[in-house]
C-alpha cells in the first residue's frame, strides 16, 4: 500500500511539474549507493589464492603460534582474551559485558565434523556463555554446518579467517 502511494505520488509530481532529471536521480541513487558499497567489500575480499595461501600457512603453524594470533586478532577487534584448558574450548572472550567462547584445538583437521562442536556448545552452557566461534582452517562437513545454524555457534573459516589473521611470515 505505502508502495503504491508512493509510486502515484512520484508520477504526479513528474507528470505535473516536469521533474524527470530529477525523478530519474531520486530513484537510481539507492542503486548507486548499494552498488558502490559491494564494490567496495568485493576490491577489499581477499582472493582465492591469497585465501589458500594464508591457510596454508596457518596449517603449518603450533598450536602456540595459531592461538597467539588468534588471540591478537580478537584483542584488535576490543575484545578481552583469556586462555581455557577445558575440553571443547580454548579461549574466552569479553566485550561489553558478553562472553563468547571460542574453540579451535583442531583448527588443522582436513574436515571438521560435528564433535568439536558438541564440546563447544557442552562448554558454552557449562560456562553460561552467550556465543561459541569455531575455528577451521580446513572445511566443515554439512552435518557440522547444521549443527552449528541449529545450535547458533559462528564458524570461523576460509576467507573470514584468512583476513582476520595475517598471513605468518615464513
Amino acid at each position: 500500500m505505502v508502495a503504491g502511494v508512493t509510486i502515484a505520488l512520484s508520477r504526479l509530481v513528474v507528470v505535473k511539474f516536469d521533474f524527470h532529471a530529477l525523478y530519474s536521480v531520486f530513484v537510481g541513487l539507492p542503486f548507486l549507493v548499494i552498488g558502490t558499497v559491494a564494490a567496495w567489500r568485493q576490491l577489499r575480499a581477499p582472493s582465492a589464492e591469497r585465501v589458500a595461501a594464508t591457510l596454508e600457512s596457518l596449517r603449518a603453524l603450533s598450536w602456540n603460534d595459531f592461538s597467539a594470533a588468534l588471540e591478537d586478532a580478537f584483542r584488535r577487534d576490543g575484545y578481552s582474551v583469556s586462555r581455557l584448558n577445558i575440553d571443547g574450548a580454548d579461549l574466552e572472550l569479553t566485550k561489553s559485558g558478553r562472553v563468547s567462547l571460542v574453540g579451535g584445538k583442531r583448527w588443522k583437521v582436513a574436515r571438521a565434523g560435528v564433535e568439536p562442536l558438541r564440546e563447544l556448545d557442552a562448554a558454552r552452557h557449562a560456562r553460561e556463555a552467550h556465543d561459541c566461534i569455531y575455528v577451521a582452517a580446513g572445511d566443515i562437513t554439512d552435518n557440522a554446518r547444521a549443527f552449528a545454524a541449529e545450535k547458533r555457534i559462528r564458524l570461523l573459516h576460509d576467507a573470514e579467517l584468512a583476513s582476520m589473521l595475517p598471513r605468518p611470515r615464513a
